[in-house]
């Protein structure tokens, strides 16, 4: 039987670097290889099978005499239940890695990372917040393997006491996490597959915005904006938001290049609006010529800046709640008169005055949802609207609507 346990530490510390490099023998496979370099390296060579085959034990003294023989020991077991001890370690590690990276904050940031790169910055900030503030802190020292049903159920029902909206995001979120998990062998099945939604959450209860949709009120209403003394940027977007009926969050951010002066024609980017289906062209607006009067007017104050209507810095877009405050201060905020209205609320007052106004049918079910830009779920309709050129019928239904408001005005 060849000799085993050759070296001393002695002898090891002792080797200097040379010319070339060289190696000691310890018998069974081990040595150790000097380099020109200073380092000095484990190796440990076997036979498995037939094939030479040669591993590293790192260096000395990082793994030291004593450590690299245990290894040598170990690996050579391994080999006589005929394991190739190579294979072996590399498998271990595999799963080491797996397992770690299965740690449910691991799965997260990288799922994460990868939906960065397919959906848009807010749509993305969304799912962020979701993750750090209502999920990430139950399941932060858990392996995603360990999750169970009762769990995520946990959670999404005290969060629905909360926010239903964001109650729902938890469910799709998770969901499509734990299909990612299953994809990168970090767990063997979605434990969402087989569970609706709406067998946790409820459904939510229709919200109805508060409108105006008497004619007295709303000739207060007009009278009441169109001498409203705060800001121009606030006079404006309320005016504007009378004669087209646009969402809150739209009307708040519009921009100079969207409008189109000599076209009289306003344009918002598609996936701006609620509806972001790449399938649907960008919302058009034809503009009436009120509109255009009040454009101009706030162009004098604002078009130095890409935002038309600004907040009270100067320098970004007046806030979501800024003129729903301003209709407040002006007194429209009882609802049980009927006198309650936020930004939201124009839109509701439009399609049920219009809808009252219009008693010969000149407009179409279709022109007046496409105001609102509400898109036709059926596909036979959708190709037909897709083609369909609606900003001359737009142009008529806004002029007569433009029309209706101004005759609400006090002739001074």
């Amino acid at each position: 039987m060849a000799s085993i346990n050759l070296l001393t530490d002695k002898e090891i510390k002792q080797a200097k670097p040379k010319d070339e490099n060289y190696s000691f023998n310890d018998g069974g496979g081990l040595r150790l290889l000097v380099k020109i370099n200073s380092s000095k390296v484990w190796q440990f060579r076997y036979t498995f099978n037939g094939k030479r085959k040669e591993t590293t034990f790192k260096t000395y003294p990082t793994v030291s005499l004593q450590e690299a023989r245990s290894r040598r020991k170990e690996y050579q077991e391994l080999i006589n239940k005929g394991i190739d001890p190579i294979e072996h370690f590399n498998t271990i590690k595999e799963e080491n890695i797996i397992d770690t990276n299965g740690m449910f904050l691991n799965v997260a940031t990288e799922w994460l990372n990868k939906e960065a790169l397919r959906t848009k910055e807010s749509t993305h900030k969304n799912k962020l917040r979701v993750f750090t503030k209502d999920i990430n802190p139950f399941f932060k020292d858990k392996h995603i393997k360990e999750i169970e049903i009762k769990d995520i159920v946990k959670i999404i029902e005290l969060k629905q006491l909360q926010a239903h909206e964001v109650a729902s995001d938890i469910f799709t979120h998770l969901d499509n996490l734990f299909r990612y998990s299953v994809l990168r062998n970090y767990c063997e099945r979605n434990i969402l597959a087989d569970i609706r939604k709406s067998d946790i959450i409820k459904p939510k209860p229709v919200k109805h915005f508060s409108k105006i949709t008497d004619i007295n009120i709303l000739k207060e209403l007009v009278e009441s904006i169109y001498n409203y003394n705060g800001g121009h940027s606030l006079r404006n977007a309320l005016k504007l938001i009378l004669h087209i009926p646009l969402r809150a969050e739209n009307l708040c951010k519009l921009k100079w290049s969207y409008i189109d002066f000599d076209k009289q024609l306003l344009t918002i980017p598609r996936e701006l609006m609620k509806i972001t289906d790449i399938n649907f062209d960008d919302f058009k607006m034809p503009l009436t010529d009120e509109v255009m009067k009040i454009l101009k007017e706030q162009h004098i104050f604002t078009s130095y800046q890409e935002w038309i209507f600004l907040g009270t810095n100067n320098s970004k877009p007046i806030n979501n709640e800024s003129p729903n405050r301003a209709l407040q201060r002006m007194g429209f905020n009882d609802d049980k008169k009927g006198r309650k209205i936020r930004l939201h609320g124009f839109r509701g007052t439009f399609r049920s005055l219009i809808e009252t106004l219009d008693i010969d049918n000149k407009f179409g079910f279709e022109v007046k949802e496409r105001a609102l830009d509400h898109q036709e779920s059926s596909k036979v309709v959708r190709a037909y609207a897709h083609k369909a050129d609606y900003i001359k019928q737009l142009s008529l239904l806004m002029d007569y609507w433009s029309d209706f408001i101004i005759s609400l005005k006090i002739k001074n």
